[in-house]
């Protein structure tokens, strides 16, 4: 068995099992059993199941990234010095994704849950680890997204990041179930494409809404100057 080939086998089934069971629940016997290699094969390639953790993520993102830098040099290319629009960055970002070259039709919606289950359980690692290796398109794409809502508070924007990342996250993680779901109850055939360009402009209205903490409550009584 070639190299190359072992690690992918090996990378294959660690991001499939973690994507299902969690990386805590998943272990490195669990991992090579799925992917048919001895433990050695495990430590040699990769040395530690964080190590492995990692790696799982850099096979995504590390293409992503440079796709992604890409996509905003050509944007900023193209605005001539002026910011770019929320949209704009927002689409920058979600077509990188969408046009990322897939060993699978699961790819993104895999991707998707892992990157989910990265801010939900804990693995101090794999935070530290992402903000070391990915913190200059990370960066850039906060500075797009200021640049775009200089309306917002420092908090507002904090909550509505985590907001979209939360929408995002829940929809392309679960673009399969859901595109069958239209299918059975339309009769609607959708793609990956197609669901992002709807995500697109439901992000950007949620980024721009109307500070809710100055809307009044339902049913107070509001004094008229």
């Amino acid at each position: 068995m070639a190299q190359s080939d072992t690690v992918d086998r090996i990378l294959d089934a660690a991001e499939e099992l973690f994507a299902d069971r969690g990386f805590s629940e998943t272990s490195l016997r669990m991992i090579t059993s799925k992917a048919k290699v001895n433990l050695a094969a495990v430590n040699y390639h990769f040395g530690s199941k964080n190590a492995l953790i990692h790696a799982v993520f850099a096979r995504f993102l590390t293409p992503f990234s440079a796709t992604l830098e890409n996509a905003f040099d050509e944007l900023e290319e193209r605005c001539e010095g002026k910011p770019p629009t929320l949209n704009q960055t927002l689409w920058a970002l979600t077509e990188s994704a969408v046009r990322m070259p897939q060993r699978n039709e699961k790819g993104i919606s895999i991707f998707m849950r892992l990157l989910g289950l990265a801010y939900t359980q804990s693995q101090g690692h794999l935070r530290k680890f992402l903000e070391q290796e990915y913190s200059e398109p990370f960066s850039r794409f906060m500075r797009l997204l200021k640049e775009a809502t200089p309306q917002l508070s420092a908090v507002d924007r904090y909550w509505r990041i985590q907001f979209m990342l939360g929408a995002t996250a829940f929809t392309m993680s679960s673009s399969d179930a859901l595109r069958d779901i239209l299918q059975n109850k339309l009769g609607v055939e959708t793609t990956v494409q197609e669901i992002a360009a709807r995500l697109v402009p439901f992000l950007a209205a949620g980024m721009q809404a109307e500070d809710a903490m100055l809307i009044p409550p339902v049913g107070s009584k509001v004094s008229v100057a």
